[in-house]
């Protein structure tokens, strides 16, 4: 069954850092796009970061400099590594694969004090 799964959600305090993951299972992430999207409670979804098959990145501007998304061929799973984190950062936050329309569950990261 292809799905992906996504952990490493958790309460943080402002400052702090977590690194999301996404696994993938039946299909090999280093042949597509992979997205990281976040959706805060009342807000519409936003993209936060996306990589290519050759490895090319890219940042939202509100998370640039303090997130990185990165792939890890071997385990075939997806990262977000955030890092300064701000209550604004609070939200929801899936996975996607584009070409296959295929989302995680979603994992929710919480920034307060």
């Amino acid at each position: 069954q292809v799905q992906l799964v996504e952990s490493g959600g958790a309460l943080v305090q402002p400052g702090g850092s977590l690194r999301l993951s996404c696994a993938a299972s039946e299909i090999n992430l280093r042949d597509t796009y992979t997205l990281w999207y976040r959706r805060s409670s009342g807000q519409q979804r936003e993209m936060v970061a996306s990589m290519g098959p050759e490895g090319t990145t890219w940042l939202a501007d509100s998370v640039k400099g303090r997130f990185t998304i990165s792939r890890d061929n071997a385990k075939n799973t997806m990262y977000l590594q955030m890092t300064n984190l701000r209550p604004g950062d609070t939200a929801v936050y899936y996975c996607n694969i584009p070409a296959h329309d295929l989302w995680g569950q979603g994992t929710q990261v919480t920034v307060s004090s």
